[in-house]
């Protein structure tokens, strides 16, 4: 007997049913948050080579990254509570198991 919650990942014999509710915005908090960490980069890199200075809108391009975290968070509590629920579902939905003796 576990007390672990059930896990709905796939693998190869097994796919996954259907995606869980933060699933997308975890994925887009990734890409954002990678395209904000490559601005940062860029930006950055004139400063230390020595050339002129990107307009201020490079480093506006560069709080995507806080952005991005930001969805990946949100969209890992909503993961989170979704397999909360789950678990919480399938625990009443078990009959009791009377005791032994």
């Amino acid at each position: 007997m576990s007390n672990e919650t059930p896990h709905r990942g796939g693998s190869p014999g097994h796919p996954r049913e259907a995606p869980l509710p933060g699933d997308r915005l975890i994925r887009s908090g990734v890409i954002v948050f990678a395209i904000g960490a490559v601005a940062t980069l860029v930006t950055v890199a004139p400063l230390f080579l020595g050339a002129d200075p990107l307009p201020s809108a490079a480093y506006f391009v560069c709080m995507l990254m806080g952005v991005g975290f930001a969805l990946a968070a949100v969209g890992l509590l909503r993961s989170i509570a979704a397999q909360r629920r789950e678990a919480a579902a399938a625990r009443v939905s078990r009959p009791p198991v009377p005791p032994s003796g």
